[in-house]
């Protein structure tokens, strides 16, 4: 009997062996079929739990049907529309200035373009400036020497790549927002399966740490896009005070530069730049001055408050993992960054003071 249970023990011990090595093996062909779609799967992954709260406030107020498609057609709906629409302003605003923009066009090419005034004030490096400008750009027939240069096998191959990049992108858009409706749809069946899922393989440890990155995702939805929102919104208003040209689309740019760390300095500094050349040096100043109350209030304050107070987690550790998340993953590390941050300070955390039930975050 001895001999028979320990024949069985080993051919279980084999075939535990083999399952994991199996789950293993077909997990990693997965991933693989799927490389191509991770960054848009994750992408619909963050939305939806950024959104969640919303979205089942909504459900509960108005409760949907039996197939469940309204709510879920609207909120990714209005996704859609939120990431569509800056892009349809900008073209809206290129359609508008396209006929301007080309007689100045035909301008520029008959007689070139004058060196501005702005650059014989610069503090360095104006005869240098001056002397590359009247060389390459006031002259006449500047425009037709540039596409000649640029007329190469070289530059053709990198439009077409660029064509079929842009492709890529829209079907990873698609793919993305198809992904999101049906996160949508069957959420609560997709929260309970990944907690128990985290509970049998993990027991609490592993729902903790999974609670806590979801909090990240929430602090650093309110903490980035939010504020950055606010930002563009403040800073609009002094643009359209200060007189800098199209104060409605610079404030747009601004809120999505602010969403990333020291980006919306870049923006107004553009804007304080175009008052500059055009003559407006107080009201260049005004924007640079508010630009820095309003960045300094957001990053100092507002931020470290919003994200590290939902997770607990210190600005510094916030800090570096939007920065290193943005290397590694681009935009989308705005959100897994801080995510992986967390989860880390959170095992930190239980090993040197014990385990600690952070705030649940899918309630509403």
């Amino acid at each position: 009997m001895r001999g028979t249970d320990g024949t069985e023990g080993e051919t279980a011990g084999s075939q535990r062996v083999m399952r994991a090595l199996l789950v293993a093996g077909l997990l990693a062909l997965g991933l693989y079929l799927l490389s191509g779609f991770l960054r848009a799967l994750i992408w619909a992954v963050v939305l939806a739990i950024a959104l969640w709260p919303l979205f089942a406030r909504a459900c509960r107020r108005f409760p949907p049907g039996r197939h469940n498609i309204l709510w879920p057609a609207v909120f990714t709906g209005l996704v859609a529309l939120v990431l569509l629409l800056p892009i349809a302003v900008l073209a809206v605003e290129a359609a508008r200035e396209a006929h301007d923009l080309l007689a100045y066009a035909r301008e520029a090419e008959r007689t070139g373009i004058p060196v501005p005034d702005f650059v014989a004030h610069l503090p360095y490096g104006a005869a240098a400036v001056t002397t590359w400008w009247n060389a390459n750009l006031a002259h006449a027939g500047f425009a037709h020497e540039l596409t000649e240069r640029l007329n190469t096998a070289s530059n053709r191959d990198l439009t077409r790549t660029l064509g079929v990049g842009l492709v890529h992108r829209v079907v990873l858009f698609g793919f993305c927002l198809l992904t999101l409706f049906f996160l949508f749809r069957e959420g609560d069946t997709v929260i309970a399966q990944a907690l128990r899922a985290s509970q049998r393989l993990f027991g609490a440890h592993g729902e903790r740490v999974a609670r806590q990155m979801v909090a990240s995702v929430h602090g650093t939805v309110d903490g980035l896009v939010l504020v950055g929102i606010g930002e563009g919104f403040l800073l609009g208003i002094v643009y359209a005070f200060a007189a800098v040209p199209h104060p409605v689309l610079f404030g747009a740019i601004t809120a999505v530069a602010a969403m990333i760390p020291f980006g919306a300095p870049l923006a107004f500094g553009i804007a304080a730049v175009l008052l500059l050349a055009g003559g407006a040096v107080v009201p260049a100043v005004i924007v640079v001055a508010a630009g820095l109350v309003v960045t300094f209030v957001a990053d100092h304050f507002v931020r470290p408050a919003l994200i590290g107070g939902t997770t607990r987690l210190p600005f510094l550790w916030v800090l570096l993992g939007i920065l290193g998340g943005v290397e590694t993953f681009g935009l989308l590390g705005l959100f897994v960054g801080p995510a992986v941050m967390a989860a880390l300070i959170l095992l930190w955390r239980e090993l040197t003071e014990g385990p600690k039930e952070p705030a649940r975050p899918f309630s509403a």
